[in-house]
């Protein structure tokens, strides 16, 4: 997602870079005191033309060379003086100010953690990485560069225009004669460089956008031979680029035409009014030397300002952007990192005390199993929080009840939101009406950790990190998992290969798990679901990556784990149907039939064409077509076109899933 498109804050840049203060605060100390170190050492630039004026109205003009030799021994002091005091700034600074990176650095990492699916959706990483990235280098340049020697330049500035006026008040109000037009132009081309300024962070972020992808996809980019196309696009992006960075260099330039311009021109306005003054003996020459050297000494601090300013401009909106971020809600109940070894604790405990109390009772079927144990949807609705709001639900009035200990099979056709639904129990979505239930508690009313120690999920699409075997596949259970529990995962998944791998299960599996094929990557992923031996397990078409032997292999294996459960399955293929006691049909979002396999294929035209792709025996179902056939509004068409007003911008049918 660009934000180069949003419409510009009314904001200023210096309330914006206020907001940096809680991260200062911590290092403000000795900040200050790094600021009061540059003061002093620039103002100490600025006893050079006092130190002239003495050498040149005495020992010069007295003919001295001992005054000479000791102005110039005092000259070398004070430049010693200064360029320590500037080193010892920087020293102060270094420190603290990555300190202040790093926390900032850590609180993005730790808040994007926090914030929910549905702002991953809509953002593209290239943007968060920006922002994680270069705006937080901005900002410590920022502080340690701009924001210090705006002070320092002030100041040095303040007192300069002081001893210019208390050595000649004429030939001051003279160099003070630019600052009127000066402030307005800058506060002009500042507006407007803020603006460009902005533009140009967000299209970095859409370039990073463009590289991270095309990264991540080079097989599919090889495969198809698209490279020429990706390069056109980052091409495009990067003359785009490349355009608004030379608007900005234009501003840039005219602000610091204007700034060297008009002093210039009221210094050389002074030195022809001061050497006329001092040749009808009006002022000594040595006052008209220190005058003019004070006046060049304050060139710097004075053409410092506009590309400080600009500095400083880029680096509100780098706050802009990362508070945009941070400001972002967050997922309600969520809990930092201390918290979750208190809740693997309370849902280690509370398993155990559930396995005692389940028995014979609570075994797949049981008919004296309480009303509301499981897992169970009550009139759930979903929609997408930022969908049209005349767009219709992916999920309407859902009742759907898994009974404790019991497996059910959830089944529809692409886009019947078969995956939303299951994104809705570990809260990964929040359900816009209705409620879900575990064991007859509302999920809402739990804190997220200890709800997603009760439900393991495991994606249609596995996602492995860049870390070892074992640490993917415990990433599933509480801390104090090792190896008896990794073992046995990996033998539910049937993934020995792992233990096979150059260093077993210690061996890094790469980015993305990339170096591993399909079917590895799916089942470490399954793996990772059971490890913890959860309550509840959901499951999104787990085996569609396996051949039919190894997922004959898994499935059987799977069962054992299935008995302990309470499980919800996404399936497409009769042998995963086969793992449940019932199957539920999702159709246009609503649940329109609940039964055993055999049942439905009796009894539902819909439910029969779905699985007509590998039943081979229709004539056994007494009620069933022949040939079975597409009801209406099933029959398979062209994909859909994507929904612009999505905020994903994805497909209707992939949002749908």
């Amino acid at each position: 997602m660009s934000k180069s498109d949003a419409p510009a804050k009314d904001r200023s840049a210096v309330r914006t870079l206020l907001r940096l203060w809680p991260y200062v605060r911590p290092v403000r100390t000795r900040l200050i005191i790094a600021a009061f170190v540059a003061i002093i050492a620039s103002c100490t630039g600025l006893v050079f033309p006092l130190v002239l004026k003495w050498m040149v109205d005495g020992p010069v003009a007295d003919r001295d060379p001992t005054g000479v030799w000791l102005g110039a021994l005092l000259l070398l002091l004070l430049g010693v003086t200064e360029a320590l005091l500037f080193g010892l700034r920087r020293w102060l600074v270094a420190r603290p100010l990555a300190s202040v990176e790093a926390s900032m650095r850590a609180d993005l990492f730790r808040h994007l953690q926090r914030l929910p699916v549905a702002f991953h959706d809509r953002w593209a990483s290239g943007q968060l990485l920006s922002r994680g990235t270069t705006d937080l280098m901005l900002l410590r340049l920022f502080l340690a560069f701009p924001l210090m020697f705006l002070l320092v330049n002030g100041a040095t500035i303040v007192v300069g225009v002081i001893i210019l006026l208390a050595q000649d008040f004429a030939l001051g109000l003279v160099l003070l004669a630019p600052v009127v037009p000066m402030v307005i132009a800058t506060a002009y081309f500042e507006g407007r460089y803020s603006a460009v300024a902005r533009q140009a962070q967000d299209q970095v972020g859409d370039l990073t956008t463009v590289v991270e992808e095309s990264v991540l996809g080079i097989r599919i980019i090889k495969g198809f031979g698209r490279h020429r196309s990706q390069a056109r696009a980052f091409r495009e992006l990067s003359h785009t680029l490349r355009g608004t960075e030379m608007v900005k260099a234009r501003l840039l330039a005219a602000i610091w035409g204007i700034i060297v311009t008009l002093p210039e021109i009221a210094i050389g306005a002074a030195l022809v009014l001061g050497t006329v003054r001092v040749a009808d003996d009006g002022l000594s020459a040595g006052t008209l030397v220190a005058f003019l050297s004070t006046a060049l000494a304050l060139r710097w601090p004075v053409e410092s300002i506009g590309f400080l300013l600009a500095m400083s401009q880029e680096s509100a909106t780098a706050t802009e952007r990362y508070f945009e971020v941070m400001d972002a809600e967050p997922e309600s109940g969520t809990t930092d990192a201390s918290r979750n070894g208190d809740a693997s604790r309370t849902a280690d405990a509370s398993r155990t005390a559930d396995a005692s109390r389940k028995g014979d009772a609570s075994r797949k079927g049981s008919s004296d199993a309480p009303s509301d144990g499981g897992l169970r949807f009550h009139g759930v609705e979903f929609r997408y929080p930022d969908a049209p709001a005349d767009a219709p639900a992916i999920l309407s009035r859902v009742d759907l009840h898994v009974r404790r200990g019991e497996t059910m099979a959830l089944v529809g056709a692409t886009g019947s939101g078969k995956t939303t639904l299951t994104a809705l129990v570990p809260r990964l979505h929040e359900v816009t009406d209705g409620r879900i239930t575990l064991d007859g508690e509302d999920i809402t009313a739990m804190d997220r950790a200890h709800l997603r120690t009760l439900v393991a999920v495991a994606f249609e699409e596995p996602t492995l990190f860049s870390a070892t075997v074992g640490e993917n596949v415990l990433m599933g259970a509480g801390e104090s998992a090792g190896d008896e529990e990794l073992g046995r995962a990996l033998d539910v998944a049937q993934a020995g290969f792992a233990r096979a791998l150059p260093q077993g299960t210690g061996t890094q599996v790469g980015e993305q798990g990339l170096s591993l094929s399909g079917g590895q990557r799916q089942r470490l992923a399954l793996a990772r679901a059971v490890v913890g031996s959860p309550r509840f397990l959901v499951l999104d078409d787990p085996l569609s990556a396996l051949d039919v032997h190894t997922e004959a292999l898994v499935e059987a294996a799977l069962r054992r784990v299935l008995a302990d459960t309470t499980a919800l399955i996404v399936a497409h293929r009769p042998s995963t149907v086969l793992l449940a006691d019932r199957v539920a049909l999702l159709s246009g979002g609503r649940v329109a039939a609940v039964g055993t396999h055999q049942e439905l294929l009796r009894e539902n035209a819909e439910y029969a064409w779905l699985m007509s792709g590998a039943e081979a025996d229709p004539e056994a179902d007494s009620g069933a077509d022949p040939e079975p056939r597409a009801p209406s509004g099933a029959e398979p068409g062209p994909l859909p076109t994507p929904t612009t007003g999505h905020p994903t911008g994805r497909p209707a049918e992939e949002a749908a899933r």
